[in-house]
Parts: C-alpha cells; sequence; structure tokens
C-alpha cells in the first residue's frame, strides 16, 4: 500500500497512459470520436488514411486524436521506415479525391439540413464526396414540422435519409423534435451549437471566440452586433470565406455530417 499512500500524500492522481502504437498499413482501428472504423492504407502529411469495409476512405490527424485497437484506446504514430506522404490527393473533408469521373445519377435517399447557411457549409467542405456519392443536400427551414416531413418522405432500405440539426442537445426543444422520429431508415445527428456559424472555429474565422448573445436576443444579430457588422449576411459570406476544409471547422459537426453521409449511401445488411 505504500506506493498509493505516497500518490494521495502528493495530492496528485496518475496520469493515465496512452500506448503508442505504429500504423501498419492494413491495421484495422476505429476512430474514438467518430466511430468510423476501417484499415491503414496511406498517410498525408501528418494524418492517417482508413478505409472502411465498403471502399469510404477519411482522414484522421495522427495526434491529438485516439483510435481503439481491440478495444484498447491507442495514439497512433507513422512507421519509423514510412517518410513519404501516400501522394493521393485529397478533397476539402480529408477523403481521398476519386479523379475526374462521369456524375452519378442522384440517390433515393436524401440528407436534409436546417438552412440555407447549413447546406452551403456542407457543399464547401463535403461537396465533391457528395457528388461522387449522389447524394443531394436539401434545407428544411426548420425542423419544427421534422415528423411530418419525414412521413411524406416515406424512407425505406433503398431510400435513407439522414437529418442534421443544430443545438441538439439535452433538453432543447430540437432534441424533443427529434425524439418523436423513430423510423429505422432515418439517422439524426446534430451539434451542440446554436447556430451553425458557431461549428466554425472562431481562428478559422480571425477572432478569438464566439460572442456571448444574451438571452432573447436573436443570436446571429447579437453576434453581428458584438463584431460591428451591419448585416448578417456581410458577416456570412466572411465566414463561408475561411472555411477551406474540415480543419476549420468544430469536431462535433464534422461527426456528424461523416455519419449522415455514411448512412445514406451504406447497403443495408
Amino acid at each position: 500500500m505504500g506506493r498509493y499512500d505516497d500518490v494521495l500524500a502528493g495530492g496528485r492522481r496518475p496520469r493515465r497512459v496512452i500506448p503508442v502504437h505504429e500504423a501498419e498499413i492494413e491495421l484495422v482501428v476505429e476512430d474514438a470520436d467518430s466511430g468510423f472504423c476501417g484499415a491503414v492504407i496511406g498517410f498525408e502529411g501528418q494524418a492517417v488514411i482508413l478505409e472502411d469495409r465498403h471502399g469510404n476512405r477519411r482522414l484522421f490527424p495522427l495526434e491529438p486524436a485516439a483510435f481503439l485497437l481491440d478495444g484498447v484506446t491507442v495514439t497512433l504514430t507513422r512507421p519509423a521506415r514510412s517518410t513519404a506522404d501516400s501522394g493521393l490527393k485529397l478533397t476539402a473533408s480529408g477523403s481521398v479525391a476519386v479523379g475526374p469521373q462521369r456524375a452519378r445519377v442522384a440517390r433515393a435517399g436524401r440528407i436534409w439540413v436546417e438552412g440555407l447557411h447549413d447546406a452551403a457549409l456542407v457543399e464547401r467542405v463535403w461537396g465533391d464526396d457528395l457528388r461522387v456519392e449522389g447524394v443531394v443536400v436539401e434545407p428544411l427551414d426548420g425542423v419544427d414540422d421534422l415528423q411530418r416531413r419525414v412521413a411524406e418522405f416515406s424512407p425505406g432500405p433503398d431510400a435513407r435519409l439522414g437529418v442534421l440539426v443544430d443545438h441538439l442537445v439535452t433538453g432543447s426543444k430540437e432534441s424533443r423534435i427529434v425524439a418523436a422520429v423513430t423510423d429505422p431508415h432515418v439517422l439524426v445527428t446534430g451539434h451542440p451549437y446554436v447556430d451553425v456559424w458557431q461549428a466554425v472555429k472562431p481562428a478559422s474565422v480571425g477572432i478569438a471566440a464566439w460572442p456571448q448573445v444574451p438571452r432573447g436576443t436573436p443570436w446571429k444579430e447579437g453576434v453581428c452586433a458584438a463584431l460591428g457588422v451591419a448585416e448578417p449576411a456581410d458577416l456570412w459570406r466572411l465566414i463561408l470565406s475561411r472555411v477551406n476544409s474540415y480543419r476549420d471547422l468544430e469536431t462535433p459537426l464534422i461527426g456528424a455530417v461523416e455519419r449522415l453521409i455514411d448512412f445514406v449511401t451504406t447497403p443495408p445488411d
């Protein structure tokens, strides 16, 4: 018991040590944040490229990202003998670009987002992937009538529906609306931000943090007032122009959109 007494006496808990594992080609791991599971197929800079069993490819930073290997949390590192990048061209989402090809006929499945700004942001980062997969993104103008809209869509095994919801947190109005959607062919994901603007990293926009808006004040108008911008449309154009890749977005939005794309495009078992 002596060594435990020493730790307690020092007032500190022993730090958890996460093992480091070389990311050998064909090693199968799962990204702990998004749940994406795939085999290592290459590297791009300080990121690893994973490919799942359906051929979907995603790019994940090696650090400080955590991966699950046989159920154990590990940090991946490039093998010592791997010194050159894979040479693969990537899209803004971090997926491997497939090069020129014929446009694919749109799938019956859809991805719905709350508004035009959400749709523009998704197109900015995932547009190349969506065109390759034949997935159409449609703005809803809010989710207040989501249950009826889903029923009208009539989702099924070959017409899956993904829905991206803003401010999807416990106890919110959005969480209650989403709870009423129980169709197995519908996946609803979301992010915790009041508005999709907040899902853009402040540093990418050139600010230290998104302003705190008093309760009762419309969020976009409050942000514009705090930043000294007259019109929300002007600030939105600036925000969108600063988004060049997934690196400019917060992790909750990235994970939510990636899950929806996988859900809509993966054939049912």
